[in-house]
């Protein structure tokens, strides 16, 4: 465990944040990713780097919510905001104690919290768009994890790692491979107007011109495998079925159906869930998109019920509702970003200006 670690915390700082000398690092985990959150501290001072961190504990969001009333609630934690502020990178960790601990928060105590964070959520966006923020987001296996993957804590650590690609001999040779090989994916989507989405109950065509394509190589996240973009915002049309189920704060809905025009979402429906999915929808900006993409890590093969992994399972793509990455050129603003993910490997097709570049789960070009 501590040899995986280190390598873990090694490629964190080297290869997805490349901490350098007197940079400073905000770290924010919990307190179940302690040996995690040891290596990488560890790694950042030997970079020659500066470290801060936040460590939650169990039942954290639930108690503060519980307790807290009026301007208590518009408190915005004040490390973290100078980190958004001033600091050179970021690292979240996932490794949560419990991941229904939260579906008690009392709603609007949440929705006062989130508008009193909104502009350093905003600038959190900004910042990371413009490149003066480096961000990584990981995963620490913990039981809660490997439950909601339906694994035992060894399979899923198995599996978490797999995806990272730590058992390689040298990790950072394996990501540096995977963004050659996506590279010439982008290169050619950033010529493309059109594109569009076919599988047995998918039909969703959009524009894409002018917007920039993104490698999404394992720096920013950890595992990634990805390549996306945001659509031109009015521009989405048809209709899409997304086979894998849709994790909102550990709540699964199962089956979405949606039908767009004009690039807004006009109907939906779930075969499980629905409840949730109309709330969503009722968020400003969750009716458009602000990202469509193309899963490539073959590592990943089975959906964990974790956006982290399951967006980037090799032969998907997905589409997700509401905020865009400003990187892309895109500026649907939300205060929400959910993902969507359909199998493509058994039928489906992608047309970049009516030309087949990919085909049951893999790139033609």
């Amino acid at each position: 465990m501590d040899s995986i670690l280190k390598k873990y915390a090694k490629l964190l700082v080297e290869y997805c944040l490349e901490i350098k000398e007197g940079e400073k690092l905000y770290i924010d985990a919990s307190t179940a990713a302690e040996p995690l959150v040891r290596e990488v501290y560890r790694a950042a001072y030997e970079a020659g780097g500066i470290v801060e961190y936040q460590l939650r504990f169990s039942e954290e969001k639930k108690i503060k919510y519980a307790s807290a009333k009026g301007e208590q609630l518009d408190h915005v934690p004040i490390l973290y905001k100078k980190a958004m502020e001033e600091f050179d990178a970021y690292l979240a960790i996932r490794a949560p104690h419990n991941l229904v601990e939260n579906h008690s928060l009392d709603k609007e105590k949440s929705k006062r919290y989130s508008k009193a964070a909104k502009p350093t959520h905003d600038l959190y966006f900004q910042r990371t768009a413009s490149g003066s923020l480096k961000r990584s987001l990981c995963q620490y296996p913990t039981h809660a994890s490997a439950q909601m993957a339906g694994l035992s804590l060894e399979e899923y650590s198995h599996f978490v790692y797999n995806a990272c690609r730590l058992f390689d001999e040298d990790p950072k040779a394996s990501w540096l491979e995977v963004r050659e090989n996506q590279q010439h994916i982008v290169d050619y989507l950033n010529q493309v107007d059109q594109v569009q989405y076919i599988s047995p109950y998918t039909d969703i065509k959009f524009s894409v011109k002018g917007r920039k394509w993104i490698n999404s190589d394992g720096r920013t996240n950890m595992p990634s495998g990805e390549v996306f973009t945001g659509p031109i915002e009015d521009s989405v049309n048809g209709h899409v079925y997304f086979s894998y189920p849709s994790i909102y704060s550990s709540n699964t809905v199962q089956g979405i159906k949606l039908k767009v025009k004009d690039g807004q979402v006009v109907s939906w429906e779930a075969e499980q869930g629905q409840e949730l999915l109309d709330e969503i929808f009722e968020y400003p900006g969750a009716r458009y998109f602000g990202e469509v993409a193309i899963g490539t890590n073959y590592n990943i093969q089975r959906a964990t019920r974790n956006i982290l992994f399951d967006e980037k399972i090799g032969g998907t793509i997905h589409m997700a509702v509401g905020q865009s990455y400003l990187q892309t050129g895109a500026n649907n603003q939300s205060p929400i970003h959910w993902d969507m993910i359909t199998d493509m490997k058994d039928g489906g097709q992608i047309l970049a200006d009516g030309k087949l570049i990919y085909e049951n789960g893999k790139f033609l070009i």
